[in-house]
């Protein structure tokens, strides 16, 4: 019992360690970033081609109140005195938040992933608990923010900031309501001034929708995510961009249209996913039957398979159909010679690893307390997102475009492991010691791979200017798996390949969603 519990402080504290330095990570990137100041308002944007809304109107939002009458007077009274006894903390806040709520809140995304992406510890039968939405709190706390999990996650709140914004939109361009420092110019534009109608707010609505989506992706954060709301909405109204009606309509927006996405998740065959053990048992015996030396968890003791049924899940950018349309063909034999020259191949860039390869290893590995591979590309397209000083609607349809892409390839990606259940190289030859921690999870096709290139291919759409650039860290996204001797030089080529088949399904929704 002491061994076991030493065990668990020492897992616990390596990954805190990663959590912690992730987390400052991704403050520090962004920590003085200028207040938003978009090239372009987007003000067609409420005609943009939602991902689940039939129209952007779908959900009523009132008419804003005269400016002339009491409630509103009271509502610029509020931000007035606000602005008269601002405290330092007060006014790092709203820096924070100007920055571009749909950024923030990705930031705290990632964050969150980060913190609960710890494998479960063992009982002491040796079997693994399992995560469960119906009992959030018990060990082990759902989520296990796995990859699979986390792209999902990012999908979600992705696709319904997007549809909420461009309802926001919608409603923007009816009412045309000015911003408080517009109607009254003793009120401090504290973030600049824009055209941009206050009512409803981008930032309550952003506030909105979080909080109901986290509700179901992550329900022990419930009371942090709160927190962020009353903190991202205060700032709105103390900044002077917005007033507490303003918000206060947008969040209720975005609560609403936060149920559309809800509805969808729970049907969505996630619930599904990590199958029983005579499925797993199964998995083994249909490969067997291939004649194949079959996958299995090289853990001690062994742990259930990673989402095994994962490849099952309802993508966005096609159907079920076209996952299995998709799914590229088998790996080599593991009876073959490719297999054994790839295998050695793996062998001789572990058996003595140079510091570049190490280097790369280590930037791309994305393993237990980080953000995961599409964590890893949200963060290089928030850098390059914030200057190209898109609006919050631009941020939030390139989001979702990326996102979406990401959890289709994760779909992709574990239908093709599951389907073929090929080995590990260090399974095939045990001399192999890995660079980094080892995937519960087959080997073929590399998801460092499909993920990297189906983010550069997307993302060289939308900045052609650095296409080159997000290729090159694509490349070596894939190449890191190689070298870390996770993944034969097949499954990176090959989920390079299909990735890339997948980030064109992104590029073409695209261009036909109006904002181009």
């Amino acid at each position: 019992m002491k061994k076991r519990l030493y065990l668990i402080i020492t897992i616990v504290s390596v990954v805190s360690v990663f959590y912690m330095s992730c987390s400052k990570d991704i403050n520090e990137r962004t920590e003085n970033v200028p207040a938003l100041q978009p090239q372009s308002l987007d003000l067609t944007a409420g005609a943009w081609k939602t991902v689940l809304l039939s129209r952007p109107d779908s959900f009523a939002v009132a008419p804003p109140p005269l400016t002339t009458l009491p409630g509103y007077i009271a509502d610029l009274n509020e931000i007035k005195a606000y602005q008269q006894n601002l405290s330092s903390d007060q006014k790092s806040k709203i820096k924070y938040w100007s920055a571009g709520g749909v950024l923030r809140w990705n930031e705290v995304m990632r964050e969150l992933v980060a913190k609960h992406n710890l494998p479960p510890y063992q009982n002491e039968d040796g079997t693994y608990p399992i995560p469960s939405s119906l009992n959030p709190f018990n060990y082990p706390q759902f989520p296990f923010s796995n990859p699979p999990y986390a792209a999902r996650a990012y999908a979600y709140i992705s696709a319904a900031q997007y549809d909420a914004l461009v309802a926001c939109w919608h409603y923007k361009k009816l009412y045309n309501q000015p911003a408080p420092y517009k109607v009254d110019s003793s009120v401090n534009a504290m973030n600049g001034r824009t055209d941009l109608p206050s009512y409803p707010s981008e930032a309550g609505v952003l506030a909105g929708v979080n909080a109901e989506m986290m509700k179901l992706l992550f329900p022990t954060e419930i009371a942090a995510i709160q927190q962020k709301l009353e903190e991202h909405e205060l700032a709105t109204i103390q900044s002077g961009t917005a007033t507490r009606t303003d918000v206060k309509a947008g969040e209720a927006l975005g609560r609403s249209i936060a149920q559309v996405f809800i509805a969808r998740a729970k049907t969505d065959n996630t619930s599904k996913a990590v199958g029983t053990p005579q499925q797993w048992a199964q998995l083994d015996s249909i490969c067997a039957a291939r004649g194949e030396i079959s996958w299995h968890s090289l853990e001690t003791p062994v742990r259930n398979p990673m989402l095994p049924f994962f490849g099952n899940v309802k993508p966005f950018l096609f159907d079920s159909l076209t996952v299995i349309a998709l799914r590229p063909p088998p790996p080599p034999s593991t009876h073959s010679q490719q297999m054994q020259t790839e295998t050695d191949e793996v062998y001789s860039y572990t058996k003595n690893p140079s510091a570049d390869h190490i280097r790369i290893v280590q930037f791309w590995a994305d393993g237990a307390g980080t953000y995961t591979p599409p964590g890893h590309w949200n963060a290089i397209a928030s850098e390059d997102f914030i200057k190209q000083n898109y609006s919050e609607v631009r941020w939030a349809r390139n989001f979702a475009l990326l996102n979406m892409a990401e959890m289709d390839a994760a779909i992709l990606c574990w239908n093709t492991k599951y389907y073929y259940y090929n080995p590990r190289p260090s399974q095939m030859n045990p001399n192999i010691k890995t660079l980094t921690g080892m995937p519960n999870f087959p080997s073929y096709i590399s998801g460092h791979s499909i993920f990297s290139t189906a983010a550069a291919t997307l993302l060289a759409h939308l900045i052609p200017a650095n296409a080159d650039k997000y290729n090159s860290m694509a490349d070596e996204a894939a190449l890191s798996r190689l070298y870390a001797g996770l993944h034969y030089r097949s499954d990176c080529e090959v989920g390079k390949t299909t990735g890339v088949k997948v980030g064109n399904y992104a590029i073409d929704r695209a261009r036909k969603d109006g904002a181009e």
